[in-house]
């Protein structure tokens, strides 16, 4: 926790299911950063700690340093065990009696409507104050839509990145007609929608063949891969060789030097932040966090996407401030998959968007004094909002948006916590002195040597 003067407090969640929010902390927006690949910790002048109160939580019961064993099987069962900690939290460091925010990424888009429509359902000020949420890359409903429908698409786009052949372009997209993805894609990401529900779509699983035909998703991912090794879903970007990460792998494949310590696995490290010395910490858990009490490995999270089940309407119409954003290079779950699902839903009175969002996102000019930590300035995406809920997205950020567009994240939680009206605001950032407005060099570069190799 990062205790503040400021009035309000700022939840955030990383996702996983099972990943740590620590993640968030040293790669993403916490008071200093030690991103892959980087020789040693930096300062972070994003920090989001420059702007309110900030609580990392390391949640379920099952991740990271977390005691106990896992007892749940969906969303509203973690929302509860999550108020309830929450609670007991203010509670003990004096923090009653201010506005909440929740924010998260990844399947955070998941817990942050369930746990904001618990907070609402507490109505109770003292603890649950809640104003308003953000998340970033999320997963909000049904998969098959998310990352199937919008692989081609997404593939079409960024060609000249993934480099794959014509034989296999013009295969894959003959499987996209095949599997009614084409269609589906075309007719349903309209503004505004078409109305009523969209039809569900058959599982792209359902099939006794090794390599299901209408698993596109991985057809494209595989193909990747095999183009370029270190092809990473998180930031299409990425070619070889592998940057190593301090807080260890994620995902199967993923790369450890051999000797390497993960750093949050330290005993020093553990002891100095007071965790349980000797924890096997885990960037993301290799335990079933929705196992239920009899850590059932076969279970799953048995909670629908807040997309889905209205939840997430319930939660926009309760705040009046909910901010859904995405970064371009993030194949993992693509922008258009994110603003797909939102097509697919109501709140205050209509379905979806009306308009596509399409103004342009500003991130203001500031001085630099970190080469360590650098953000990019000017327009760096687009925006749209209707009826209390926000949509953006940052066209060279990934999945982990904090970490690659740091000061487009920072004007996020500007406008989250009021602090702006709109990402078309052209002002400075609300903490930043002098006037910087992109016309004049805002600092004067040191003289280069060239080097011929």
């Amino acid at each position: 926790m990062a205790k503040r003067k400021y009035g309000l407090n700022l939840i955030r969640f990383n996702g996983g299911p099972g990943c740590s929010s620590l993640s968030g902390f040293l790669n993403e927006n916490g008071p200093f950063q030690w991103q892959p690949g980087t020789y040693r910790p930096v300062e972070n002048p994003y920090t989001w700690v420059n702007l309110t109160n900030m609580l990392w939580v390391e949640q379920p019961v099952g991740v990271g340093y977390t005691q106990g064993v896992p007892n749940i099987t969906n969303e509203i069962e973690l929302s509860q065990e999550f108020a309830g900690f929450y609670k007991q939290f203010a509670t003990t460091f004096g923090l009653e009696n201010r506005k909440v925010y929740l924010t998260g990424e990844s399947y955070a888009g998941y817990y942050v409507p369930y746990i904001a429509d618990e907070f609402i359902k507490q109505e109770d000020d003292v603890y649950f104050n809640l104003a308003g949420i953000a998340v970033n890359d999320p997963i909000l409903g049904d998969s098959t839509l998310a990352q199937q429908v919008t692989a081609v698409p997404y593939l079409d786009y960024w060609a000249n990145v993934f480099s794959l052949n014509a034989s296999f372009t013009k295969a894959i997209h003959e499987r996209a007609d095949q599997c009614n993805y084409t269609t589906y894609y075309n007719t349903y990401l309209s503004f505004p929608p078409p109305p009523a529900p969209f039809p569900v779509l058959p599982d792209p699983f359902a099939s006794d063949s090794e390599y299901p035909t209408c698993d596109l998703f991985s057809a494209v991912y595989t193909a990747a891969q095999a183009v370029n090794p270190c092809f990473n879903i998180y930031h299409i970007l990425d070619t070889c060789p592998f940057l190593w990460n301090q807080l260890g792998i994620v995902n199967q494949g993923d790369y450890q030097p051999p000797g390497a310590q993960v750093y949050f696995n330290r005993t020093d490290v553990q002891a100095a932040i007071n965790a349980p010395v000797g924890t096997n910490w885990m960037q993301c858990s290799d335990k079933n966090v929705f196992g239920g009490a009899t850590n059932n490995q076969s279970l799953s999270d048995r909670s629908l996407g807040p997309a889905a089940d209205g939840t997430l309407t319930r939660v926009i119409e309760a705040t009046n401030n909910t901010i859904i954003g995405a970064g371009n290079l993030d194949f993992l779950l693509p922008t258009n998959g994110t603003l797909m699902a939102l097509q697919n839903i109501t709140w205050n009175g209509q379905q979806g968007f009306q308009g596509y969002p399409a103004t342009e996102f500003y991130t203001p000019y500031h001085p630099e004094y970190n080469d360590g930590a650098l953000a990019g300035a000017g327009y760096l995406g687009l925006w749209g909002s209707e009826r209390g809920l926000t949509f953006y997205q940052v066209q060279l950020a990934g999945h982990e948006l904090p970490e690659y567009a740091p000061g487009a994240a920072y004007r996020v939680m500007e406008l989250l916590l009021g602090r702006i009206k709109s990402f078309g605001d052209a002002s400075d950032f609300t903490t930043q002195e002098g006037d910087f407005t992109g016309t004049t060099p805002i600092y004067k570069p040191a003289k280069v040597q060239k080097v011929l190799h």
